[in-house]
This record gives C-alpha cells, structure tokens and sequence, in this order.
C-alpha cells in the first residue's frame, strides 16, 4: 500500500494544553496578521475591564515599550493567588489551561464580555515571554512564562501597597506575520472601551521612539460622550444628545443619540462591552421601537395624514447617530467572534425603555419632534423617488435586453468566484486595460469625469446618475436597503485611477460610494486599489518598473553602479496617466497576478472610517483645513 495512503490511528495527533493554539493560531485569534496581533492586547484589556464591570477596576494602563513588547496594568481585585483543588496555583491555571476562568459561573463575574476562558492563556501562547505580577494582601506575587509554558512558578518577590495586576509579554515573532504595534490602532479600540464604561480611566503610552506618547480617555458622560465624538464634524439637528437607560433584573440596557442633516446611518451596538458587528436582539429592539414612536409621534401631531403610508425604519433613521450599550448575564453570542446577540428578552427591554422614554422624551421637547419628523418625511419622499428610479432602470434594462452597461467588457467566465472587474478612470486607460488584460476572468469598466459625491446626496440622486449606475448594474448586487451580496457578479473590485491629484479624488469619490451604499463589499474583502507604477525606469534596452522612490533608487543603482556618469544615462519617466502605458505594460506590471501590488481596502475600525468620510467629504470646510493641516508633513509624492 501507498505510504501517503495508510491513513489509521497512529495518524492522529492529539495537541496538549496550549500546543493547539500555537498550531492554528487563528482559531483563536482570527488571524496571525496586524488585526491578531493587536487581538492580543484586547484579550488582556477586555479581562482588566471585566473587573471594571464588577465594580472593582477604576484605571488601566496599557504601554508600548521599546522592542514592541506590551504591559496592562490595573486597580482590580489581582488575579486569586491561591492554591486551585488541582493542585496548581489558580494563576498557573488562568495561563496554561482553556477555558479556566472567573467567568463560568462561579461567582467572579456576573457581567463578563470574554465568556470563553481562553483569553490569557491565547496570549501566553502566541507570546515569546510573558510575565504577571500580581498585588495582594500587601505582596506582590510573581510568575513567568515562554510560549505558553511555565518558566518560574508563582512566588512572592516583594511587598507593596497596590492592588491590581500587571501583565507584561512580547509576541512571538515566529507566529506573526509583523510584530511592530500600531498606535492609532490600540487607541481607537481603547478610546470606544472608555466610552463604553463611564468613569473608567485608561492611559495609553508609547515609549518607543523620541518623547513618550500619553493618552488618557477617561468619559464621565459614556456613551452620550461616544455619540457627540461621532458627530463632531457633522451638523446635530438638535443640541441634546437623547440618553436612555433602563433595568430589568440583571440586565441593564443604555441608548444615546442625535440626529444630524447627513443623509447616513450610524449605528453601534455593544453588549457586555463587545462591539456587535452583526447587531442582534438589542439592535432590533431599539429599531422598532424607533420606528413605532416615532410614527405615532407623527400621526399624533398630523405630520402623517390619515391617507399617508408609515414612515419605513431607514426613513426614521436618516440621519442618526445611535449608541446602544447591554450589560446582561450570560449573553448568548453567535460563535467566538461574537458579532451578533441572541438574547431575546435583551430585545423586549430595549424595545420597552426606548419606546416608554422617548416618547415622552419628544412630546416635552416638540422643536426636537418638528426636526425628526421634518426628517424622516423628506427621507420617505426621497425613497419613493428612489423607488421609482430604480423601477425605471430596470424597465429601461429589460427592454434593452440587458442588465449591464454598454461600456462594461466583461469577461467570459461567469462563476463569480473566479472574476475581476476592473474600474478604470478614463476610456484611454479602458482602451490599454481591455488590450492587456486576460478576458477569460478579468472584466474592465471605464470611468470618465467626477462623479456624485454620495456624502452630500440622498439615495434617489444615485439613481439615474450617469457615473454611478454603471456601476451599480455591472456589479448587479443592488445598493442601500436592497444590496444583497449573493448576487455580487465579481470577486475582486479593482478601482484603478491615475497617481495623480484627480486619480486620487475619484478613488476617494467611489469609496465614499461603496462605504455609504455597499458597505458589505469593504467589510467582506472584495474591494481593492490597484498599484500601478510610479516610475518607467529605462538602461539601453533594458526596462524596469518602480512602485516608490526607494525601489526607483535601488533599481538605478542595479543597473548602473554607483558611477555617476553612468547613472545619469538612466532614463527615469515619472509614470502618472494609466493611459500612457500600453495594453502590455499595463498588464505586466499592474494587472498581471504573478506580478502587480493590490491593496484591500479594509475595513479595522468603522468609526473612524465613518468620520474620515464626513471630513473629507462633507459640508464643513473648517474640520477638512485641520485634517489637511494636520497630515501635510507626512505627505509624499506631491502633485503640483
């Protein structure tokens, strides 16, 4: 028999304690790319606010030191520093052992967001060394490890007067792609968890380079604070955050918002401090009541006729900033990611507080009412028209015989898992890109002028718009309340624009498009930049392509030495229009997947993405001055 073939029990390998998490990191951790190795500090952060949430943690300190490695500190309890009826020390079993932890009901937590156990001993894991101090009883106890085994058991190293625990480790950079941590990054997911816990304090500090770094977020106001961080550079169309909180039992569910003129939604949900991405019970329970309110509101006060249909939920929440925060007792989340809430009783409560109070909340505050209802009625308009528009174009597609735009070259395959569609600025680039590309999966659709700035229009002037429809047909998975991501016709959307200031606006342009109207296509991956090259770098009859000024400079000094005589026979042509380069060029250098940089555009942190968008490409001038003001140092490549 095959020796590759004789598959029998001798072949299965069974992973001891933490060996299964160094083998498939990514079980644990999602990825062993930036995101996993920031996941890291969230583990030890998450277990630090736990404590926070049971009344006992009023500070967090999370530092960068030189070397990359990390410290959390905090003013807890101190992680038990008895003996467990294992045997071991309860510490050595919080680090070496999944699923042992405080939270499984014995009492350590009612309210916890890391309900798995595996947290601490994950990052002991996936970490070169880590140590853990902990302070009490007026002793600070000791204990070290390597990659997930003990190195020095637990022993007392001094006295003190704190109490808390430090939790110090370097990631292992064999299990990391990349172990250089991202300031900004640590800062955002820090600056949402003091939002989240008002009157929690947690400093952030950089030490690696020049001056230390410090950010301390500290927000009486909570979640009302998170709402007016999310609105700053929008127009609120009243000055009142609306805060709501109510209790039922153990569970206690909180919601702020506003209203501002935008045309867009923006909504986070949160429960026992988890961001749920995918939303869930809380999320439904505080649309509907919304909706019912804000209807009966308008009914009662005769902004709604008797012959007027409802207002839709996206019509009530146009413009609206919401924040919804549930600390409840054993949350019931859909898988370790923990991106949706499944507890029904959750959704009978926030259902309940939201519309009890805010109904109250606008017939003693009726200019706010005027404001909302004013709103969402110009909304419901807009959507008809949006309808209508939308029930044309089909019309209009149908008797044309089809659904795709006459300037799209598609490609011949038709399983979508397979294809690329490329959407190119300008019909000379189209025309080299068609020439080059590989027409059994890669599709090209031309682009020509500025299009809709989608920041400061409403749904129904997408429709119809002669920029934007060919996009939204060629990729034939709708837009706003109607995208459905099934039906997306191509895997990879390639936006490919000049290196110029206009190639830069219209990526920037239909960016906002897709962020605002199909915002799946970011958040599950298929949308991508195109890196064509910076520099044509010709020698005699040798020709070479350069992506940044390093690689131009190395690539010159490859051909020609370090003589300068000779280096100044080197042709150097700054590359801006695509169309400047023919249908091979094009493909070898920016289309070809053996040999072309794609960027994927993702999607780390949507509040942030969210504000960016409002910045650069809102109404307000003064917030884009300071941005631009802000980032003009770090500027390369200028196009004057």
């Amino acid at each position: 028999m095959n020796e590759q073939n004789n598959y029998d029990a001798s072949q299965i390998q069974v992973l001891e304690g933490l060996q299964a998490v160094r083998k498939r990191p990514g079980m644990y951790i999602g990825t062993t790319s930036a995101k996993g190795l920031h996941h890291l500090v969230y583990e030890i952060v998450d277990n630090a606010i736990d404590e926070a949430l049971a009344g006992y943690c009023k500070n967090i300190e999370v530092t960068i030191h030189p070397g990359d490695w990390i410290s959390v500190s905090d003013d807890g309890r101190g992680i038990p520093t008895g003996m467990h009826e294992t045997g071991k020390a309860a510490m050595e079993l919080v680090f070496t052992v999944l699923h042992a932890g405080g939270k499984f009901g014995g009492g350590g937590y009612k309210v916890a967001g890391g309900l798995h156990g595996v947290g601490a001993s994950v990052v002991n894991a996936l970490s070169e060394w880590m140590k853990v101090q902990v302070f009490q009883n007026g002793l600070v106890y000791e204990m070290n490890f390597a990659r997930g085994d003990v190195i020095k058991p637990q022993e007392i190293v001094g006295e003190t007067d704190k109490i808390g625990t430090m939790i110090a480790f370097l990631p292992d950079n064999t299990i990391f792609e990349d172990t250089v941590f991202d300031f900004d990054m640590l800062l955002s997911r820090l600056r949402e968890q003091a939002f989240l816990n008002a009157g929690l304090r947690i400093q952030l500090t950089d030490l690696r380079e020049g001056p230390p770094v410090v950010k301390s977020l500290y927000y009486e106001g909570g979640i009302r604070s998170f709402v007016e961080y999310v609105n700053k550079n929008k127009n609120p169309l009243h000055a009142e955050v609306i805060h709501i909180v109510g209790k039922k039992g153990d569970s206690v569910a909180e919601v702020a918002f506003q209203y501002s003129d935008s045309y867009n939604e923006t909504l986070y949900s949160f429960a026992n401090n988890i961001h749920t991405t995918d939303g869930g019970m809380h999320e439904t329970g505080f649309k509907n009541a919304m909706t019912r309110v804000v209807n009966d509101y308008g009914r009662r006060h005769k902004f709604l006729k008797d012959d007027d249909k409802n207002l839709a939920g996206e019509d009530v929440r146009e413009g609206l900033t919401a924040i919804i925060s549930v600390k409840l007792i054993d949350a019931q989340f859909e898988g370790q990611t923990k991106t949706k809430l499944g507890n029904s009783d959750i959704r009978v409560l926030v259902d309940a507080i939201v519309g009890e109070k805010l109904g109250d909340f606008l017939e003693e505050n009726p200019p706010i009412g005027r404001a909302i209802l004013e709103k969402a009625v110009g909304a419901a308009r807009a959507r008809e028209a949006a309808r209508k528009a939308r029930e044309l174009t089909r019309r209009k597609t149908a008797l044309e015989g089809t659904s795709l735009p006459g300037k799209l070259f598609d490609c011949n395959e038709r399983d979508p898992r397979l294809t690329e569609l490329y959407i190119v600025e300008g019909d000379s680039a189209a025309g080299s890109a068609k020439s080059g590309r590989d027409s059994r999966y890669q599709a090209i659709l031309p682009l020509w002028g500025k299009m809709l700035n989608v920041e400061k229009a409403r749904i129904d002037k997408v429709y119809g718009n002669e920029k934007l429809m060919p996009v939204i047909l060629a990729l034939g998975a709708g837009i706003g309340e109607d995208f459905d991501l099934s039906r997306l016709r191509y895997n990879k959307i390639v936006l490919m624009a000049d290196a110029d200031v206009d190639g830069s606006h219209i990526r920037t342009l239909l960016l906002t498009f897709l962020f605002r109207f199909m915002r799946p296509l970011i958040e599950e991956g298929h949308v991508y930049l195109a890196q064509p090259p910076l520099y044509k770098i010709v020698r005699g009859k040798t020709v070479r392509y350069a992506f940044s000024d390093k690689e131009r400079d190395r690539i010159i000094g490859e051909l020609c030495g370090t003589d300068e005589a000779a280096r100044a026979k080197a042709d150097v042509q700054r590359n801006k229009g695509l169309g400047e380069m023919n249908g091979e060029e094009l493909w070898e250098t920016t289309m070809n997947p053996e040999t072309r940089t794609l960027l994927r555009v993702e999607l780390d942190d949507a509040v942030s993405a969210d504000q960016i968008f409002t910045v650069l490409m809102g109404d307000k001038v003064e917030p884009r001055r300071e941005f631009i003001e802000s980032y003009a140092k770090h500027v390369v490549n200028l196009d004057i």
